[in-house]
């Protein structure tokens, strides 16, 4: 079984809490469920919005780090989410919401879908990070296998 293609979509400002995130992925990518792909993968030379474009259209994933800084990025809003939330509603691709800081997302196109962590608490407001973040791990791992199992039973 392939692994499932994960795409994350975050503001720059949310490094450190995507660089975080990623670490708490690696059992799924050690153990060939999943890979990443974020925009730091980037080479010199590489046409970068094309790139971007051709990992968010063949994601299985998209994981979106929500935070103020994401809502408010212009490129984000016309390129990565509009994609990703076509894709969604086509059935092409899975969009996990991930609430990285204390933002009003009530009005954002991914409202509807259930958000992580549990009840949408930013991750910045966990009392234990480590905690919250394999949470959020775990409830990616759940997804990675309801799809591994469709596709075993080729739906």
């Amino acid at each position: 079984m392939s692994a499932l293609k994960v795409f994350i979509s975050y503001a720059h400002e949310d490094e450190q809490i995507k660089n975080q995130l990623d670490k708490f992925l690696i059992t799924l990518k050690r153990s060939n469920k999943i890979e990443v792909w974020q925009d730091r993968q980037i080479m010199a030379g590489d046409v970068w919005d094309d790139l971007i474009k051709q990992e968010l259209t063949t994601a299985d994933i998209i994981i979106l780090l929500v935070s103020i800084d994401f809502i408010a990025s212009d490129y984000i809003w016309r390129n990565e989410l509009e994609i990703a939330m076509q894709r969604h509603e086509a059935g092409t691709a899975r969009v996990i919401p991930v609430i990285a800081r204390a933002c009003d997302w009530s009005g954002m196109p991914f409202r509807k879908l259930q958000a992580l962590p549990t009840g949408g608490i930013p991750i910045e407001n966990a009392i234990n990070s480590d905690q919250v973040y394999t949470e959020i791990s775990k409830s990616i791992r759940e997804v990675v296998d309801y799809y591994n199992q469709k596709k075993e039973k080729g739906v």
